[in-house]
């Protein structure tokens, strides 16, 4: 097997991969490998022999040497950020932050190399949560933003001026579209597709992605997203409600019945519900019902308008509708997607495919 030589003369697009305590292995490696891989791997696939590399990724770091990552990892170092001038491209992998972000100030050094290299030109991207670290940075402030379903809430209610928009799998933004941001955990391989076909071009990109299986995002997060800020029950007469509707959603009136069982006037429990919740009580309802819907669909065979009314809608249309906005997918698409998926993850999956 012949190995890669490099013998490029014109300097490579740099790539910088941040790394930080809080990182996982797996993807700052990934994030490697595959820009690594681009221009090099595809021209061995079809003719045995290796290709040039198009781009020159390296892992950077507010430490030298080594960072332990998130899972117990060692991460390897190639520069350390006070060493490294503004890259072409920086990208932020995720980050495993609490969901109320306690690790607030803790990446100031970070974030200021951040600042700097945007000051200086480079492409910045994160992926899944690191967007995080770009907003604490100040580097979203008054700009759309995506981050991974999860910290939507987080990043709104820290970052205030940023316009977060959970529905998005990829936000370019930004003066010269210099913001890229990737949402859910392994959109860092859209957000690395991406990157090489802005730094290469489009045809690399696709070679890479036949190389690595990737399938590109195009849902976005909402077929994955739940109710995640169902489990902030500071309030304990609405962590009351929230605990009897789980049980009862598909009752009929039952932002009424929640109003009565809190025993407060209907204005003050919409208030006070909005307050604890994050939603109003119907949108509440309503995102509990979609979220039994979906596994309904992913794990029976009933029709979608027995669906529909096992979680509360006697109008199957209107179901239809809600569930089309809500996850950006119809009902049939999301039983096709997601219960094909739970099937192969299964052992009737394992038995269809050995057979």
């Amino acid at each position: 097997m012949n190995r890669p030589t490099s013998t490029a003369t014109a300097p490579l697009p740099r790539i910088a991969i941040v790394a930080t305590p809080l990182s996982s292995a797996s993807v700052v490696y990934g994030m490697y490998d595959m820009f690594k891989c681009a221009g090099r791997d595809w021209p061995w696939v079809v003719s045995g022999e290796y290709g040039q590399p198009v781009l020159d990724p390296f892992i950077v770091a507010a430490q030298p040497d080594q960072v332990t990552g998130c899972n117990g990892l060692p991460i390897r170092v190639d520069v350390p950020m006070s060493d490294c001038p503004a890259p072409d491209v920086v990208c932020v992998p995720e980050s495993q932050l609490a969901l109320d972000h306690r690790e607030a100030g803790m990446f100031e050094r970070e974030a200021a190399w951040l600042r700097s290299c945007h000051a200086g030109g480079s492409l910045m991207t994160a992926a899944c949560s690191g967007a995080m670290l770009l907003a604490e940075a100040g580097l979203l402030d008054g700009h759309e933003a995506t981050t991974h379903w999860a910290y939507c809430e987080t990043m709104q209610r820290r970052h205030p001026s940023v316009r977060v928009q959970p529905q998005r799998a990829l936000m370019v933004t930004g003066e010269g579209h210099r913001l890229v941001m990737a949402g859910g955990g392994s959109s860092w391989m859209d957000l690395g597709l991406y990157v090489i076909a802005r730094c290469v071009d489009v045809e690399t990109a696709m070679q890479v992605a036949r190389i690595l299986l990737i399938d590109w995002h195009q849902v976005g997060q909402q077929p994955f997203a739940r109710v995640t800020r169902s489990r902030q029950m500071d309030d304990a007469l609405i962590g009351r409600c929230q605990a009897w509707i789980a049980e009862h959603y598909a009752d009929p009136a039952p932002v009424a019945a929640m109003a009565q069982l809190s025993g407060l006037p209907a204005r003050s429990f919409q208030r006070r519900f909005r307050q604890a919740t994050g939603m109003a009580p119907l949108e509440y309802v309503h995102t509990m019902r979609i979220e039994e819907a979906k596994h309904l669909l992913e794990t029976g065979d009933l029709p979608v308008t027995a669906v529909a009314q096992e979680v509360g809608y006697d109008d199957a249309a209107f179901f239809g509708r809600l569930f089309r906005r809500q996850v950006n997918l119809t009902p049939p698409q999301y039983r096709r997607r997601f219960g094909g998926l739970r099937a192969a993850l299964s052992g009737n999956g394992h038995a269809a495919a050995r057979g």
